[in-house]
């Protein structure tokens, strides 16, 4: 494949970029955002499925001193202060990396570097507009300046509120679901939490809902702190913009705290720095039939949250996007079908097919971790019905899947 172009230079496009050059694949990134760094938002949770990724593409030893490493996430009875369930985030000895809370700038960081070292080519101010024309061979597409560009295979990998899903989707709206994560970032010294008591965690009050407590930077000296926040309606652009600029409003809801909360909580929420707050509201994209232009050519594809948008409660939105882009990285190395029609439309079908049940079954996951993070009017049947065997997410070798996969093809 001569050319592949990438809409979009968050972590899903750029490591699209960095796999496409392990398989000598040649992409260009374009960014409407008018330069470098595109570090906005926190950190981010890796777990092993998306580190083994990562570690095939050469990132993983780059990043692994960068972060805060931990295994697990417990649950802990508020009132009872006692821990109720435990779910895994990874494990050295059971899946080959303990999970890493890494902040998304040097994340970005470190990709770039190795973009600019390979010699991808990143265009910035080059904002998608439209698909112009698609065919067997090839797809060119417009960008709001009036200007031009073509290749093999053009992959949207512009987030939640895709400008290149529209091709595929021109009706498609993301859902709101009414939930926003509110969090902020204060001193580890702060809570003066006790030294046998693990982190991180979520406190459930039966309910009232959960608070979360979650270590950054390498040291762990620095604690992201959070809940959920119900949000009556969705909001514009703009009455997003000014919810999340009412710092005030935000501390607020932070610190109104049920008085059953252990001590820690309270200490956590008593000094809150309003450049430490983070606003997340949760959309969804509804469960798309194609994730690629079926009806022309299927030169246009889409991944990551375009096509699948994942609300953060397991923390898997973005290792879910670099499984995504490692898997076509893989399908698309298979040079000698490159121009096969067929061959494309059925890896593609099949790439869709399987990224789809796992996203499934994260989705599930992350259903039942809402329903104890967030007040709770219903009864608690759902809450023991919650298994949080999570081998299935990350024990699985995508080489060997995509292998398995083209020796049925051929």
């Amino acid at each position: 494949m001569s050319k592949v172009g990438i809409i979009g230079a968050g972590l899903s496009g750029l490591t699209l970029a960095l796999a496409l050059h392990q398989q000598s694949i040649p992409s260009i990134i374009y960014e409407s955002r008018p330069d470098a760094p595109l570090n906005i938002g926190g950190a981010v949770m890796l777990s092993p499925n998306a580190l083994r990724v990562l570690d095939r593409l050469g990132v993983y030893e780059r990043i692994r001193t960068r972060g805060y490493t931990f295994t697990k996430v417990d649950y802990r009875n508020a009132v009872t202060d006692t821990v109720t369930e435990m779910q895994e985030f990874g494990g050295k000895d059971k899946y080959g990396y303990d999970a890493l809370r890494i902040y998304r700038s040097e994340l970005i960081d470190v990709l770039l570097e190795m973009l600019e070292a390979a010699g991808v080519s990143i265009k910035y101010g080059r904002k998608f507009a439209k698909v112009l024309e698609e065919t067997e061979r090839q797809v060119t597409w417009e960008f709001t300046d009036g200007s031009r560009e073509t290749a093999q295979l053009l992959v949207g990998a512009d987030g939640i509120h895709s400008t290149v899903r529209k091709y595929l989707y021109p009706d498609l709206v993301p859902k709101f679901t009414g939930l926003a994560g509110i969090t902020a970032a204060v001193p580890t010294a702060q809570l003066q939490a006790p030294v046998d008591l693990h982190l991180p965690l979520t406190y459930v009050l039966p309910g009232k809902g959960g608070f979360v407590i979650a270590p950054q930077q390498v040291d762990g000296s620095e604690q992201l702190i959070g809940k959920q926040r119900r949000v009556e309606k969705d909001l514009t652009r703009e009455e997003w913009a000014a919810f999340m600029a009412d710092k005030e409003s935000q501390v607020k809801f932070l610190q109104d705290i049920d008085p059953a909360f252990p001590e820690v909580v309270h200490r956590a929420v008593s000094n809150i720095p309003h450049d430490k707050i983070n606003v997340w509201p949760f959309y969804v994209v509804p469960r798309l039939n194609a994730w690629s232009s079926e009806d022309q050519h299927r030169r246009v594809v889409i991944l990551g949250d375009a096509a699948h948008a994942i609300p953060p409660s397991a923390g898997q939105g973005i290792n879910q996007a670099f499984e995504d882009v490692y898997m076509l990285s893989l399908l698309l190395s298979d040079t000698a079908k490159e121009n096969n029609k067929d061959y494309l439309a059925a890896s593609l079908k099949w790439w869709q097919e399987s990224r789809q049940a796992r996203v499934d079954q994260v989705l599930e996951l992350n259903k039942q971790i809402d329903l104890r993070r967030l007040p709770q009017s219903q009864d608690s049947d759902g809450l023991e019905k919650l298994n949080f065997e999570v081998g299935w997410l990350y024990d699985i070798d995508l080489d060997q899947v995509v292998g398995n996969w083209l020796k049925e093809f051929q």
